[in-house]
């Protein structure tokens, strides 16, 4: 199986397979295999998701960690679920237990229904500033604390965490940096912003702001000739007219700065020329734009997004061992471009 190659500086995140609409019976095992082709592919680590629909992601991620030897969870964190304390401890635990590195990516919004009915009305741009002070609390308990903190959203007061978590396996902290809210929020927990990419020569218009670290959230369809890419596109993702309703309702329910951005950028005719695909965001197949194309148009995208200071990239879930292999090439391919 191809490995991904870490000499451009990347950090590669793969995405578990979401519970929703999944058979019971065979959803472990599913996790399970897609965090093993990650692991063998090299990548950093598996995105887990959450949300008011899908299984706890932190069980999810003790799957990924049995299942792999290298691979990192980077576990979907909202904090209207549980207490700062709680992530801090849950981090700990597996540390502990497993000896393995854990990422956290800090979600700040989310369907204003699940918010809703959860009780919670906070406004888009003070969910991130919450999401600041949560961080910071996580942040301060992880380095050894005792941390004594006062803010707007939580108090604590000489506040410790055991086990201790060893310096080597601190966790990494990711948080959606599409708004304005999201990035001054990056910077104010020295977080990776992460944003969906924009179309292909627009994306310069809006360089990486800031100098801390920056990614991007794409899914990559791609073969030796574009022709054979379009083709596995299609088949896989298919025009739907049920997704797209549904996705229509969903954009009605969400402020997500990410998502009425990506709304707003379908109109972009697709050919080998602009490789930049939303046909699966727009029928709810999934929550990403997708590179599609020959590995070396494919690879000469991603090559241009490292070069604005992209150097995390979070794509998709695999739907096979072999597309992370095609993934790799152009990835190759980027890497070669880089060091021309």
């Amino acid at each position: 199986m191809s490995r991904i190659k870490d000499d451009a500086g990347v950090e590669i995140f793969s995405t578990c397979l979401p519970s929703r609409n999944e058979d019971p019976e065979s959803y472990l095992e599913r996790v399970a295999q897609v965090a093993r082709w990650s692991d063998g592919a090299g990548y950093r680590g598996m995105l887990v998701y959450t949300d008011n629909g899908l299984v706890d992601p932190w069980l999810v991620a003790q799957i990924v960690l049995q299942s792999t030897e290298r691979l990192c969870p980077l576990v979907a964190v909202q904090p209207v679920y549980m207490h700062p304390y709680a992530v801090a401890k849950m981090v700990a635990s597996l540390a502990f237990l497993h000896g393995r590195r854990i990422y956290l990516n800090m979600v700040a919004g989310g369907f204003r229904n699940d918010l809703t009915a959860l009780g919670d009305d906070t406004p888009h741009d003070d969910r991130y500033e919450r999401a600041v002070e949560y961080t910071l609390i996580v942040k301060g308990l992880l380095e050894g604390g005792p941390v004594t903190f006062e803010g707007r959203y939580y108090r604590v007061k000489n506040l410790k965490l055991v086990p201790v978590v060893p310096h080597e396996l601190a966790p990494g902290i990711l948080i959606s940096g599409s708004s304005e809210a999201g990035a001054r929020a990056a910077e104010a927990i020295s977080a990776t912003r992460v944003k969906y990419p924009q179309p292909p020569g627009e994306e310069a218009l809006q360089a990486v702001n800031g100098t801390g670290p920056a990614g991007i959230r794409v899914g990559v369809i791609t073969r030796p000739q574009a022709h054979e890419a379009w083709d596995v596109a299609h088949g896989r993702f298919p025009e739907d007219r049920k997704g797209q309703i549904t996705h229509n309702l969903a954009m009605r329910v969400t402020d997500s700065k990410w998502h009425e951005q990506l709304s707003r950028l379908g109109e972009h005719p697709i050919s080998d020329a602009n490789p930049y695909w939303l046909v699966p965001f727009e029928n709810y197949k999934t929550f990403c734009p997708y590179l599609v194309g020959s590995y070396d148009r494919v690879g000469s995208e991603l090559a241009h997004y490292m070069s604005l200071g992209f150097r995390t990239f979070i794509l998709d879930v695999p739907a096979s061992r072999e597309d992370l292999d095609h993934t790799a090439m152009a990835f190759e391919y980027a890497g070669r471009l880089l060091r021309v």
